[in-house]
């Protein structure tokens, strides 16, 4: 990691969450945006050396959270809501050691891009079940539920996102 104790850490601009006042899936989808700019803001003036560097010992790093949130995309918007006929991501895979900054960001901002064209078409039915779930044994969820969990998880690896920042160069804010 990198360290110097003389230089003051650095702070990031915080991204303050949403204001607005509108209907539900305009609302769910700001919140997921926002929070997808979060993620992808933590990655911004990290080399590629820090960013695939794991912070924990159970070998999560910047790249690594990005990567399994561009699967889960890609999986529950693609796969599962849409029915896709193509393979699941793995969203547990380890991260290659030639990944990029650049590469991988342009990727979970693609399958952002595939997502919400997903959330779009079905923005006029949020109770519709999509097609299939990732989940054995399960009904497939509603796009109510799908904005909902994806709030949820991308929130939760913004979190992590931060706190592997912080160890990395002391930056700190969304």
């Amino acid at each position: 990691m990198t360290e110097n104790t003389d230089a003051p850490a650095p702070v990031r601009t915080d991204l303050r969450p949403p204001g607005l006042n509108a209907d539900e899936h305009t609302t769910l989808l700001t919140f997921l945006d926002y929070l997808r700019t979060c993620v992808i803001a933590k990655t911004d003036g990290l080399s590629d050396e820090d960013a695939r560097r794991p912070g924990v010992a159970s070998g999560t790093s910047l790249l690594w959270l990005v990567r399994h949130l561009t699967a889960v995309e890609l999986n529950w918007f693609l796969w599962a809501y849409r029915g896709d006929d193509v393979e699941l991501w793995d969203d547990d895979a380890p991260s290659p050691g030639d990944e990029t900054v650049a590469g991988s960001v342009a990727a979970y901002r693609e399958a952002i891009a595939r997502a919400n064209e997903v959330i779009g078409s079905a923005a006029a039915w949020p109770d519709r079940p999509g097609v299939r779930s990732l989940r054995p044994n399960a009904e497939a969820p509603s796009m109510r539920w799908l904005l909902v969990h994806m709030i949820e998880e991308t929130g939760r690896h913004a979190g992590h996102a931060d706190i592997l920042r912080e160890l990395l160069d002391g930056s700190v804010g969304r």
